[in-house]
């Protein structure tokens, strides 16, 4: 049912328009496969123009006759479509109009456009509707809603249609050519060599998880990338923080960037060289572009909307979420976890791609994974994870090993040697590598910056 504000008024639609677009198929056949990379059946308003243009599509799979007036009316006839499509009389005036068909993809997309905003009055309706109906869960509305409005937004002309591969070899070519002569990555780097040269950077529409068991450090490793992006690259980054409030992670980015300890800000003991590395490093981040959500136990229809807001408000380059355990997926509480677990994780991946942008989401490794080398079938409660994502990380550290010298040299210097794990890489290869996780900065560096600490350097003289 239509809403009050719309009675009466007629939708955008432009029927001579129509006419140009049906007349100059009629008279040149070709002109049929360059407007349905514009138009479907629904893009023409009057209902005889809807029945006309999808009875020459059926005619053309049907047959392989030329078409014209002549072939098209015997086809309507035998298919009981001619009083649909407006009768004889009327088809054949449509050709009358058209004195060229050079026009014919100027109008398809006349009446795109028209369509889109006909769609759009639907939705607004539709919503409106929804947002008087109490007895609709109003987040869902307004997360449906943003759906919708997003998909109306992607849609475009063709974005339905297949691909030659003699387009996709030519285009493709070009982008690694762009990318070979810039030296511009598709992707967007983590600043940890090892790393980026598995996945060529963190890519857009991937799900990215990160696993380990509880403090081996996901929060700290999750941090330590956010930081690199956004003071080394200047990326745009949005963080939601299910499990840690706004201020608990804003004091691990200053404790990172400064290499202040971080027990010296927690317990306020700090000299005074300790708080002007405090003030250089919260200089540093002052200018960065870091957006937090810090909502604890955060509905997934939330998260998705504030994170459709972030991409709005501020364009940002890539999201991390920690973590999925914690995300509220609303569903029945008869459902299994694991069931509900699925559900985020594609709504996740989905989320990736609509944005267009990598989401990094750190996940919980299952208690068979203590003390051994966590696997893919160990990230926990969901098998489906695995599938959803294109990239997984698993951390490990050895507990309860022999340590050599280096190593407990290492380990007097706060400095915890972590096997990074690259379980899975759609794209790329698998592997191992190690980062220094030095704790008392709470924060990941590659191996051989780490002898930096050792050595009491300050790693970003």
């Amino acid at each position: 049912m239509a809403s009050n504000s719309m009675l009466g008024r007629v939708p955008p639609h432009n029927e001579e328009a129509e006419r140009a677009v049906l007349g100059a198929i009629l008279l040149n056949d070709k002109v049929l496969a360059e407007v349905t990379d514009y138009l479907g059946k629904d893009d023409f308003y009057k209902s005889g123009h809807q029945e006309l243009f999808d009875a020459i599509i059926q005619f053309r799979q049907d047959s392989s006759e030329t078409l014209d007036l002549i072939t098209l009316s015997s086809f309507l006839k035998k298919k009981d479509l001619l009083d649909r499509c407006g009768g004889l009389s009327y088809i054949s005036t449509l050709t009358s109009d058209v004195p060229t068909t050079t026009n014919a993809s100027y109008y398809a997309k006349i009446l795109k456009a028209l369509a889109q905003r006909r769609k759009l009055l639907t939705f607004s309706s539709k919503l409106k509707d929804s947002a008087y109906d109490e007895a609709q869960d109003i987040q869902k509305v307004i997360d449906d809603g943003e759906q919708s409005l997003s998909k109306l937004n992607n849609e475009t002309a063709g974005s339905d249609n297949y691909y030659s591969i003699k387009d996709l070899v030519t285009t493709t070519i070009s982008e690694i050519e762009e990318r070979s002569t810039s030296g511009i990555k598709s992707g967007f780097d983590s600043c940890y060599a090892p790393l980026d040269s598995m996945t060529g950077g963190f890519k857009k529409q991937e799900l990215i998880i990160v696993g380990a068991r509880p403090s081996i450090g996901k929060t700290a490793f999750a941090l330590s990338v956010t930081l690199n992006m956004i003071v080394k690259k200047k990326y745009r980054v949005g963080f939601f923080s299910l499990e840690m409030s706004a201020s608990s992670l804003m004091e691990r980015l200053i404790t990172g960037q400064s290499h202040v300890d971080f027990s010296h800000i927690r317990k306020a003991t700090l000299k005074n060289s300790e708080m002007n590395s405090i003030i250089d490093a919260s200089g540093a981040l002052y200018d960065a572009e870091l957006y937090i959500q810090d909502t604890p136990n955060m509905k997934l229809m939330e998260l998705r909307a504030q994170a459709r807001r972030m991409k709005l408000e501020h364009d940002i380059q890539i999201i991390f979420i920690d973590y999925i355990g914690l995300i509220d997926a609303e569903a029945d509480a008869r459902i299994p976890r694991h069931e509900q677990i699925s559900m985020i994780s594609r709504s996740l991946k989905q989320l990736a791609r609509e944005l267009d942008l990598p989401v990094v989401c750190l996940c919980q490794v299952g208690r068979q994974a203590d003390g051994v080398e966590p696997k893919l079938s160990d990230l926990r409660d969901s098998g489906s994870i695995e599938q959803d994502a294109d990239v997984v990380l698993l951390l490990h550290r050895e507990v309860g090993k022999n340590r050599t010298d280096d190593e407990g040299e290492r380990e007097k210097n706060n400095i915890q040697e972590t096997k990074i794990i690259m379980a899975k890489n759609r794209n790329g290869e698998t592997g191992v590598f190690s980062l220094a996780f030095v704790s008392n900065v709470v924060r990941f560096e590659e191996m051989e910056m780490s002898k930096k600490f050792i050595s009491g350097n300050n790693p970003n003289a």
